[in-house]
């Protein structure tokens, strides 16, 4: 068993042979940052000071790009091979909250877009309430193992009420049965909270936040928390999308800017011919950030949406001056069963 010492802190923790360093540290009741678990976005990048470790599950996909001299590691993947000392962000605010499952009951279901659909779940009974913090995700169990993640798109309600907003992907067997068979009534099982993605309050710098897509939903959740909170720190929400029917709760982000004090709520799509019919502000949001915003170090900035939107992101805004510590983002991604039965579907492969 080897040990992790977190340097700034000098808080550490042990870990088993095989264990990954972000496992361990829930293990213990350390909360460093995440999102996917899968070494995709990044979230978990931390700084490798002494020691070494390899990526025997999945590659560090994230770490494309980066320098060796960096020394970076992803925590969700790295498995000691030796006593580790890294510098990683510790997200204390997580650390009390316990991480369970619960019964919840559909309570609602709309339809948000075309393709999206909004979910309201209640907890089952009066010791199946779920906390978290804005921003967090749950996964809803499965048959056979499987979880399936969804950001929660509203702040902690005096009922219990979990709100989802899940994108029907055509292919995906269990978006499809949201979609097509799930009724009002009908039990779900879930655990969380999951992520790290929550409000920082500690600060007095005004805020950006960049949604993509289905993304609106735990920048939602976190827009509404500072709202609640009379904050007197700018806002500035971007949601980018490709077409004017994935802004589907536009109207509702037009009135946080409306009546909410200093916020200011810019809609981007990347289709041209979409922007130009909508009179919508054409380009990808990443961009329309900088625009707006060409030095970003006086800011924090959360992101939430596709890898690619992550990845953009994260480059370009700590290009333009933002340091990499008040850059917060959650990434979206399929899990690796759903994606394996989508590609499947679309070469003609039957029985996935």
């Amino acid at each position: 068993m080897y040990k992790v010492t977190i340097q700034s802190t000098g808080r550490h923790f042990p870990v088993a042979p095989g264990e990954t360093v972000l496992e361990a540290a829930q293990r213990a009741g350390i909360a460093l940052p995440y999102s996917c678990r899968a070494g995709v976005c990044g979230s978990c990048k931390a700084t490798l000071i002494e020691g070494y470790c390899d990526y025997p599950f999945n590659p560090p996909v994230a770490l494309s790009g980066t320098s060796p001299a960096q020394h970076a590691i992803l925590l969700c993947q790295a498995v000691p091979r030796c006593d580790l000392t890294i510098e990683a962000r510790e997200v204390t605010s997580v650390e009390d909250i316990a991480r369970r499952q619960v019964d919840v009951v559909v309570s609602r279901k709309w339809m948000l877009a075309p393709d999206v659909i909004g979910l309201h779940l209640k907890p089952a009974s009066a010791d199946a309430r779920l906390t978290w913090l804005p921003g967090q995700y749950l996964d809803v169990l499965l048959d056979g193992g499987r979880r399936r993640p969804f950001s929660i798109a509203n702040h902690p309600q005096a009922d219990g009420t979990i709100e989802l907003h899940v994108r029907h992907v055509a292919g995906g067997g269990f978006t499809s049965w949201v979609n097509d068979t799930l009724q009002v009534g009908d039990p779900l099982r879930i655990e969380g909270p999951l992520g790290t993605f929550v409000p920082r309050e500690d600060a007095e710098r005004p805020m950006i936040f960049m949604a993509g897509g289905t993304g609106f939903a735990p920048v939602k959740a976190i827009v509404e928390h500072f709202i609640a909170l009379g904050t007197r720190r700018p806002m500035h929400v971007y949601w980018g999308a490709r077409q004017a029917a994935d802004l589907y709760m536009r109207e509702q982000a037009e009135r946080w800017a409306a009546s909410a004090h200093d916020l200011s709520f810019h809609a981007v799509l990347s289709d041209a011919e979409q922007a130009l019919a909508s009179g919508i502000r054409p380009g990808f949001v990443h961009e329309a950030v900088l625009q707006d915003h060409p030095d970003l170090s006086g800011y924090d900035v959360y992101m939430s949406g596709p890898p690619a939107m992550i990845d953009a992101g994260r480059k370009l805004f700590t290009g333009a001056g933002l340091p990499e510590e008040r850059l917060y983002y959650d990434s979206f991604d399929y899990a690796p069963d759903v994606l394996a039965q989508i590609l499947g579907n679309r070469a003609g492969i039957v029985g996935l």
